[in-house]
């Protein structure tokens, strides 16, 4: 039960952290019309890695998605590293899981945006 709640409460402080500093700024750069090349890095991999057509996706919904992924990857690391267990096993199995949920999530997007045609 302790587990749970470790997973509800990070999940939740890393998506009101990653909506004030990330998305919140990203959105009023975007009013505002400076597209100076500051883009989260989140949407840089999508647009390189799977030829995501910017042109055809709501940002809006982008960048809500990225933090809700992004938070749950964040949620899921803390509570496999936070399993009572060797400090060594730890830092490795906090690093293969951070770098396979980030990789796993952001295909689970692009086969998101793929499904609604949103791929060039």
């Amino acid at each position: 039960m302790k587990e749970f709640i470790l997973f509800v409460l990070t999940f939740i402080f890393v998506l009101m952290i990653y909506e004030i500093f990330v998305v919140s700024k990203t959105k009023k750069r975007k009013a505002k019309g400076e597209d100076n090349g500051k883009e989260p890095i989140e949407i840089v991999y999508l647009i390189k890695r799977y030829n995501l057509n910017m042109k055809k996706v709501n940002y809006n919904q982008l960048l809500q998605i990225i933090s809700i992924v992004s938070s749950l990857d964040i949620a899921i690391v803390v509570s496999l590293v936070m399993i009572p267990m060797n400090f060594y096993l730890a830092i490795i199995l906090g690093f293969v899981s951070c770098i396979g949920s980030i990789l796993l999530s952001y295909h689970l997007v692009y086969l998101f945006y793929k499904k609604k045609g949103m791929i060039k």
